[in-house]
């Protein structure tokens, strides 16, 4: 509505700043032709001559059009030099040059002209660059894929191999194949239902199932679940979660799926044995659950990718207990915190990682 409203005002001022220079070049035109013939007039004769009486009319014109032209092209001369300038950075720009920024020396609409079109080639330039960046995502992004799913597949088509040639010596080898084959091919799927949840999550079309949960109670079984695992790995829990009931509207299936990436992010990063500290508190306008555990120190930029998709730090810090993932566990659980309107963020100190997920607290 403002554009519409300042479109004509700033036509009206480009037509009374041309209207203004022709006033001024015509008033300057005739007084100059004026005096120029007061003064032909006084010191010749030539008045007294027919012909020239006869001719005089056509000199007059011609001497105040030239007198004119001549004003208005000096009165337009900077518009037009500044006009050229604006034609020729367009023309660079044009041919690919998106560095090149017009020099902006005036404050009127050729001015605003000059601005736009340096701000056009700046969204240009950082389209283009957040297009190229998009372009790398999608090789790198195809090239974990590859790499990751390799890995699992490799495996499986050797242990079958064993299998069909009868490469094993007695029963306990044959059930040894049997169940790594069976273990990289859940490793496979947890691999391909990672890709296929981040793609989903990302789609546009992402629908929440939001329902009236007890998020206490969710968790409380989340945790339960977590420990026997979390045992075998050296690791113990410590639960403070508060007081029930805390109940929100959440799609329940997805929530779980952020608060166990985090749970196994923190188990397969924890120094062994060790502690992991799980801690939930609400207040009338939010949910605070924190996963916390000591682990290996980050560099500033390991910590700064860690939501990036697909980024994994050295594999060496990884739980050698526990198959890595695609990279894209703490992704996957960044997407569905802020679907629900939340955030998820590290906090990392003296080499203790605290995760801190904040949903939106909704009283029913």
């Amino acid at each position: 509505m403002t554009e519409h409203v300042q479109k004509p005002k700033r036509q009206k001022r480009i037509q009374v700043n041309i209207l203004i220079r022709l006033v001024i070049s015509m008033i300057i035109a005739l007084t100059i032709n004026n005096l120029l013939i007061t003064l032909f007039v006084k010191i010749t004769r030539a008045w007294e001559w027919d012909w020239f009486r006869d001719l005089f009319p056509y000199l007059i014109t011609l001497l105040f059009t030239g007198i004119f032209i001549f004003i208005f092209l000096a009165l337009t001369r900077r518009i037009v030099r500044d006009l050229i300038s604006l034609e020729q950075g367009l023309q660079i720009i044009s041919e690919g040059n998106l560095n090149y920024r017009v020099p902006v020396m005036r404050k009127d609409e050729l001015g605003r002209v000059a601005f736009n079109i340096n701000l056009m080639a700046e969204r240009l330039q950082q389209q283009i660059e957040k297009e190229r960046e998009l372009e790398n995502s999608k090789m790198e992004m195809i090239t974990g894929i590859s790499h990751d799913l390799r890995t699992p597949l490799t495996s499986i088509i050797g242990y079958i191999e064993l299998l069909r040639t009868n490469s094993f010596q007695n029963r306990d080898e044959y059930t040894r194949f049997v169940q790594n084959t069976y273990n990289k091919a859940i490793h496979l799927k947890k691999l391909l239902d990672d890709l296929f949840e981040y793609t989903r999550l990302t789609s546009i079309d992402t629908h929440l199932d939001l329902k009236k949960i007890d998020v206490f109670q969710l968790l409380d079984q989340l945790i339960f679940e977590f420990e026997p695992l979390a045992q075998e790995n050296g690791i113990s829990i410590i639960k403070e979660i508060g007081n029930p009931p805390i109940i929100s509207f959440i799609d329940s299936e997805k929530i779980v799926r952020a608060i166990d990436n985090l749970l196994m992010n923190a188990l397969k990063y924890s120094v062994k044995p060790g502690t992991i500290r799980i801690l939930m508190k609400s207040d009338p306008k939010q949910i605070n659950i924190g996963v916390e555990n000591k682990g290996n120190p980050l560099t500033q930029e390991q910590e700064d990718k860690l939501f990036d998709r697909f980024y994994k730090v050295d594999h060496s810090r990884s739980s050698e207990g526990i198959q890595t993932g695609a990279g894209l566990g703490l992704s996957i659980a960044r997407n569905i915190i802020e679907l629900h309107g939340g955030t998820l963020t590290l906090d990392h100190k003296n080499n203790i990682f605290k995760f801190t997920l904040t949903l939106p607290l909704e009283q029913p």
